[in-house]
């Protein structure tokens, strides 16, 4: 009798609870409080929450081999189905209008990515302090975070340092959700009031066969220069052909919706599944928070100065801080410069010109994880 109380004693999660799946038990809860309460990029961090719940119950098994979230992750994450699917629906759900109106903007997207290898050599540098040793693919893999791109981060996570994938993935979409409360210090500090006062002019109208040809074109570019990006480009080129064609609005929509509503669902869950106490508990994991954060104020910062040039080149007809909108964290980063160019001027609308830089920024993003992998990649 004694010996059977002591076996059932046994199988439960009382007895078999450690310190450590407390505290990432803990962990889950607070993504799961910010995603409710304070809507901090609710779609993700409430499966990846969850999912952290899931992975540290003992005895469970849910996040191993053979369990559930790990079943998810092996489908959808070390093979890189997730993420590509998740750019289709993006591609899908966007209007590249403002970018093909001023393609210069192109410039601010590609100056934000400024910030992703300026923190690939910090975290190199990093190892010069005892306790870390990243290699130089888990620094390109972190490094990705300052694209602000939760998606590309995971994909190019999987492909180089699927160990740090759910520290890097956990980064990567908070400071996408602290975009309203990191970005304005910086680009106030970078600019005057009469350059975030500026008003730009009306954007032209784009044809019909204009937005048919940008996805057709920027695909080609990458298939000639840059093959590694193709399977992002390639699913975002493809969800914005279906959307701007007219003629397949059945799977326009469904990418938009069903299908990158139930994507969602699985790669926050499979994310999650890499919150376990032994990976996520480590000091790795808060270099890569604090690397994570400075590649994004250095990609901000790099966008808000790339616009001052263009500012100054263009005779003083573009306002600095459509820059800070490079990054790809779309739409809010373009929004937030929105705000603040309120501030400054409440005639000055600046949305629409944002969005110009935080589209490239998605290009932009996609393109430097392209090259990351092309010259760290098996």
């Amino acid at each position: 009798m004694q010996e059977g109380l002591l076996k059932l004693w046994a199988s439960t999660g009382l007895a078999a609870f450690e310190l450590g799946q407390l505290i990432m038990i803990a962990v889950g809860g607070l993504l799961i409080y910010l995603a409710i309460a304070k809507k901090f990029e609710p779609l993700l961090l409430l499966p990846i929450g969850f999912g952290a719940i899931l992975s540290n119950i003992p005895l469970a098994g849910i996040a191993g081999a053979d369990g559930l979230l790990g079943h998810l992750y092996h489908v959808g994450i070390e093979t890189g189905v997730f993420p590509l699917l998740i750019f289709l629906g993006v591609g899908a759900l966007t209007d590249f209008s403002a970018l093909i109106a001023m393609p210069s903007t192109l410039f601010l997207g590609a100056a934000a990515q400024f910030g992703i290898f300026a923190t690939l050599l910090g975290a190199v540098a990093l190892n010069l302090v005892p306790g870390f040793e990243f290699s130089m693919t888990d620094a390109a893999a972190i490094a990705i975070i300052g694209g602000a791109d939760g998606p590309t981060a995971i994909f190019l996570a999987s492909r180089l340092a699927p160990d740090l994938l759910g520290a890097i993935a956990v980064a990567a979409y908070s400071y996408m959700a602290l975009v309203p409360i990191i970005q304005p210090p910086i680009m106030k500090a970078l600019t005057s009031e009469a350059e975030r006062g500026i008003v730009m002019n009306q954007l032209r109208p784009v044809s019909r066969l204009e937005r048919i040809l940008f996805p057709l074109t920027i695909l080609g570019l990458c298939v000639l220069l840059l093959p590694s990006a193709a399977p992002l480009i390639g699913m975002l080129t493809l969800g914005n052909l279906l959307r701007v064609s007219g003629v397949v609005d059945r799977l326009s929509n469904a990418a938009q919706n069903e299908l990158i509503n139930v994507v969602t669902i699985f790669l926050g869950l499979a994310v999650g599944s890499k919150l376990s106490a032994d990976k996520f508990l480590t000091l790795e994991t808060l270099g890569i928070l604090v690397l994570g954060a400075l590649a994004f104020c250095i990609g901000t910062a790099a966008g808000v100065l790339m616009g001052k040039l263009m500012n100054r080149l263009s005779g003083g007809k573009v306002n600095p801080l459509i820059g800070a909108a490079g990054v790809s964290a779309v739409p809010m980063a373009a929004r937030v410069v929105n705000k603040v160019g309120l501030e400054t001027n409440h005639h000055n609308f600046l949305l629409m010109h944002a969005m110009g830089p935080n589209l490239a920024g998605v290009i932009g993003s996609a393109v430097a994880a392209g090259i990351l992998l092309s010259v760290l990649g098996n």
